[in-house]
């Protein structure tokens, strides 16, 4: 109602100007005959002139009524050049500024809403450079100030910063008019006003802002590279530091591109994906899975045969997968596309030059003109009391000391009830370890919503593992050979024994020893970077786990992109890092996918949504394979198919999502995703299938109406 009122006014304003002729009274020609009136009634009643002069100005700004220019040339002619200027200056800048805030509430909420995404990058340009570039579109006046007023008011662009900024900004042109308005008698038209000459001398004065800007920006750069040499030459254009996914795709686009590229690796290629997360965890959890199936062949119809578990030739087969996807990362394979691949231990001395220290104990010097920090990450070990006493394994050193026993540790204890934690814990007791997973939190798996936290508890329950939740880790005891866990939970205190403990409370990244902190560009927790990957040191970029905010090898690699670009040729364009749609996965039995948005991200961050679910219960693949559970749960805007978000619960959840990423990727609604022909029986049909309930719950119960009337005439029944 009241953006209806508001609009109504308006209307009305504009209407009764142009009815009441008033373009016509305040037009050039008449200004000019009736100057001498004007300014006797100036001098008769000064204040009283000058407060209605600023009305008539100030309304004449905010409406965009086409008087402004007369009024700003029979300001010099009756005021003078600075008594006119100082009217005509707080006057278009209150008028521009009414205008502002008018668009701002008419239009900005229902923008956000329908185009906030989008809107996103805009706002966040103009929260960094609103300034600069409203004050370069107020020096120059082939852009219509009725049009800047209009767009500033769809951003984020505070109402004191534009107020100030366009009070200076319009100070020359004001000073330009009124000054004209001083010869008024002498000019014959406003034509002249503006020549070409003067036009072209404020579009350069309007580049001013940005001239400024890189000035400030090189003066920046040269204090911060203050105290150190650069080098004539360079041996190489990028070094990376680190070959896990963020190293190995860095090295790989510098080398693709004809770059001279050195890639460094401390201990492994591969990192930490290869060696001791995604490919053994995944293998660990295949292995237990089959393990799982047959315990419950009888559901199959198969009978109930005895899962033997040969553990160590379990472990045998992990590291014999790691062996197998090893040549894809190897030395010899990077070396052959055309990277210098160093085995050792790299510091980087200066922004320019990086020390390597091989495995046979020399030392080798590059001077380079980019480097690529992508050290990645490691476990992150709690200091609780005796936790070295009783020994622990981590995802890391789990795979090594499993290899070595023969059989699973009878009492195993997971600390962490995150992704890592909830797969080991599932995987090992479906091996035959009695597993207890304790967290801290009153949920598994916090990061998604609490219906999925309570899926992971029940499916990770249904495979033996005792699942204790807002429970801490006080410490540890170890008598002999016997080891027990101390536990708090709401402040009663419990001992549990057991045989091994694996910590699996989040990992933390690789900081030390690198010359980071020497430079000034480790942070507490990670790297900080801008939106680039760079580092305070433009040269020297950042990418993968040691980075983040996402710790997941997909995310490393589409950084090492970022980084690698950016480095090599962010001397003509720079890209910002995009995050808009990662998707991950917690690959425990269901799987459960995640993408974008989900119930808990949107409140909390005060996103209207709409939810629309299927359950996979109902699906006909699933319902053969004995794997009807879980659902597809997609976030969309409301009453529009635009995807915020999608969660799905169940077997091979991950792949499904595929199709959901690309949606997302490309603007792609559920609309389309229904007209996509499934093949059928698939997994991949519970998309169609949650495309089609969201179509269904979607549709107006007028058109329904409407349709069944219409058949109802073509039958020829009334």
């Amino acid at each position: 109602m009241k953006k209806l009122i508001t609009i109504a006014i308006i209307a009305i304003a504009i209407f009764a100007f142009f009815a009441s002729g008033l373009q016509h009274q305040l037009s050039f020609e008449n200004l000019k005959s009736s100057l001498g009136s004007l300014i006797a009634a100036k001098d008769a009643s000064p204040f009283l002139f000058i407060g209605g002069f600023m009305i008539i100005y100030i309304i004449s700004a905010a409406f965009s009524l086409p008087i402004v220019v007369p009024l700003s040339l029979g300001a010099g002619a009756i005021f003078g050049v600075i008594e006119g200027t100082i009217i005509v200056s707080f006057a278009s800048t209150i008028g521009a500024t009414c205008s502002f805030l008018v668009s701002r509430f008419l239009l900005r909420d229902s923008l956000e809403a329908k185009f906030g995404a989008r809107l996103a990058a805009i706002n966040e340009g103009m929260k960094r450079d609103g300034a600069f570039y409203l004050f370069s579109l107020r020096l120059i006046p082939l852009f219509p100030f009725w049009l800047i007023n209009l767009l500033m008011g769809l951003t984020k662009l505070k109402t004191w910063t534009f107020y100030w900024v366009s009070q200076v900004g319009m100070l020359l042109g004001t000073i330009v008019y009124v000054n004209a308005g001083t010869q008024l008698a002498q000019l014959d038209s406003m034509a002249g006003i503006l020549s070409p000459n003067l036009i072209i001398s404020f579009a350069i004065l309007g580049m001013f802002p940005w001239f400024a800007k890189v000035l400030m920006a090189q003066l920046r750069k040269a204090r911060t590279y203050r105290g150190f040499h650069k080098p004539k030459q360079f041996d190489r254009d990028i070094v990376v530091i680190g070959a896990g996914a963020a190293g190995l795709v860095s090295s790989l686009i510098g080398a693709a591109v004809k770059a001279k590229v050195t890639l460094v690796e401390g201990h492994k290629m591969g990192g930490d994906c290869l060696n001791y997360g995604c490919v053994p965890s995944k293998a660990l959890i295949k292995s237990a899975k089959v393990a799982h199936l047959i315990a419950n062949a009888n559901d199959y119809g198969l009978g109930k045969p005895e899962a033997k578990v040969d553990f160590k030739a379990v472990m045998a087969r992990v590291h014999n997968i790691i062996s197998q996807i090893e040549p894809h990362d190897s030395v010899e394979r990077y070396q052959g596309l055309g990277v210098d691949v160093q085995t050792g231990h790299a510091r980087i001395v200066d922004p320019w030059h990086v020390e390597i220290t091989l495995e046979n104990g020399a030392k080798k010097a590059l001077t380079t003109r980019n480097i690529i920090v992508a050290t990645g990450a490691k476990p992150f070990v709690p200091p609780l009391q005796n936790i070295e006493k009783v020994g622990y394994l981590t995802s890391d050193s789990m795979w090594a000391e499993l290899a070595k026993l023969d059989k699973i540790p009878p009492r195993m204890v997971v600390l962490g009830g995150g992704p890592i934690g909830c797969e080991l814990a599932q995987a090992l007791a479906r091996l035959g370890s009695e597993v207890t997973l304790i967290e801290m939190a009153a949920r598994l798996i916090i990061r998604e919503d609490e219906e999925v936290s309570a899926f992971a508890k029940t499916a990770l329950e249904n495979s033996g593992v005792n699942v204790l939740l807002a429970h801490k880790a006080l410490g540890f005891e170890k008598t002999g050979k016997k080891k027990s866990i101390i536990l708090d939970h709401q402040g009663a205190q419990s001992k549990i024994e057991f045989d091994q403990l694996i910590c699996a409370v989040g990992r933390v990244a690789r900081l030390e020893g690198f010359g980071l902190e020497e430079l000034g560009i480790a942070g507490t927790k990670s790297i900080e970077v801008n939106e680039f990957l760079e580092t305070k040191y433009p040269n020297i970029l950042a990418a993968g786990d040691v980075v983040g905010p996402f710790q997941f090898t997909h995310v490393a690699s589409h950084q090492a992109w970022y980084a690698s670009v950016n480095a090599l040729f962010g001397m003509f364009k720079k890209f910002k890092t995009d995050y808009r749609v990662i998707p991950w996965t917690t690959f425990i039995d269901p799987e459960i996918a995640r993408l974008g948005l989900n119930e808990q991200d949107a409140i909390a961050q005060n996103i209207a949504y709409e939810v629309t679910r299927y359950d996979i219960d109902d699906l006909d693949r699933a319902i053969c394979d004995g794997s009807a559970h879980g659902f597809v749960k997609v976030l969309t805007v409301p009453q529009k198919d635009k995807i915020l978000g999608v969660t799905i619960i169940g077997e091979h959840a991950a792949e499904i999502m595929a199709e959901f990423v690309l949606a997302m990727k490309w603007g792609l609604g559920l609309n389309k995703i229904l007209g996509t022909i499934h093949t059928y029986p698939t997994f991949a049909e519970a998309n169609k299938y949650a495309a089609g309930a969201w179509k269904r719950k979607n549709v107006a119960p007028w058109t329904l109406a409407l349709l069944e009337k219409f058949h109802a005439f073509r039958r020829g029944q009334k």
